[in-house]
């Protein structure tokens, strides 16, 4: 049976290596309209911070870029070893740590960044308790996440429903507003294409449940558009 997606132990097999991020991350290869990290890039700007908080940045490009574009201070927190490492490899200041106790003072950064990651923690309303006690008053936080039909047609090709997030764009307001003043959510569409079955499968295996799925695309697949549908959340504290 496959585990949830904020399963402790689904969430450390996964991340344990890049092989299943990078395999999904190339899904998006052929991708058309806007991207997601630009909206949550200029999000962060809005606020014109000095320190920033990434929670859960994985090889640590968007650190790097928030870094390098916007001239802040980022420092990044991942439960991963190896996503540390890649992250460090970058310049990034990444340390080992749990959003759901962050061993860093209260009331200490600008901006906090949290991108396709809540959904992978356990208890979200303490990693979210977590963030905003980190944040000064007037911080904001950032947070990235895809809709329950996001590329749904690679789902329906193999006669199999998305799984529901966590934190997905349905549910985020609801979760946010418990732990902040205001919450606003900015819609990102547009599509991806898959040219080939090969590409279905690395996409679909890349994931514990997809395994078995991946199995079941045809040999021959045309060009499947799918539709990407991501939520970006800003979230300020009073």
């Amino acid at each position: 049976m496959s585990k949830s997606w904020n399963d402790p132990s689904y969430v450390r097999a996964q991340y344990a290596t890049e092989t299943g991020l990078e395999a999904r991350r190339a899904a998006y290869t052929n991708a058309v309209g806007p991207d997601a990290r630009d909206v949550a890039v200029a999000a962060v700007a809005e606020v014109t911070p000095r320190l920033v908080l990434e929670v859960g940045p994985g090889p640590g490009e968007l650190s790097e870029r928030l870094s390098n574009e916007l001239g802040v201070t980022v420092v990044a927190v991942d439960s991963s070893e190896r996503m540390v490492e890649l992250a460090r490899s970058r310049g990034v200041d990444a340390r080992l740590g749990d959003v759901q106790s962050l061993d860093l003072p209260a009331e200490s950064f600008d901006c906090a960044v949290a991108a396709w990651m809540l959904y992978h923690v356990a208890d979200l309303d303490r990693g979210l308790a977590e963030i905003a006690r980190v944040l000064r008053p007037g911080g904001r936080l950032v947070a990235v996440t895809n809709a329950v039909d996001h590329l749904l047609e690679v789902w329906q090709l193999v006669g199999a429903d998305p799984l529901p997030l966590p934190f997905g764009a349905e549910n985020g307001e609801e979760a946010l507003r418990r732990h902040f003043a205001r919450v606003e959510r900015r819609d990102v569409e547009g599509t991806t294409t898959f040219p080939h079955a090969s590409a279905v499968r690395a996409y679909l295996g890349s994931f514990e449940r997809g395994v078995p799925l991946a199995r079941s695309v045809p040999a021959v697949v045309p060009p499947l558009v799918a539709r990407r549908r991501v939520a970006v959340f800003i979230a300020d504290k009073p």
